[in-house]
């Protein structure tokens, strides 16, 4: 379940990082590096 969850916010934050392109705004970076360290620590634990 726990792998399923870091799956889940990873790609999460891969589509807030191309929304990042379309919007600059500081909430979606830090959100993006956010998501991306707990999905990946969720998904490699």
């Amino acid at each position: 379940m726990r792998r399923l969850i870091g799956y889940t916010l990873f790609w999460i934050a891969i589509g807030i990082l191309i929304g990042i392109f379309i919007g600059n705004l500081f909430f979606s970076i830090v959100l993006t590096f956010f998501l991306v360290l707990l999905g990946y620590n969720l998904f490699m634990c």
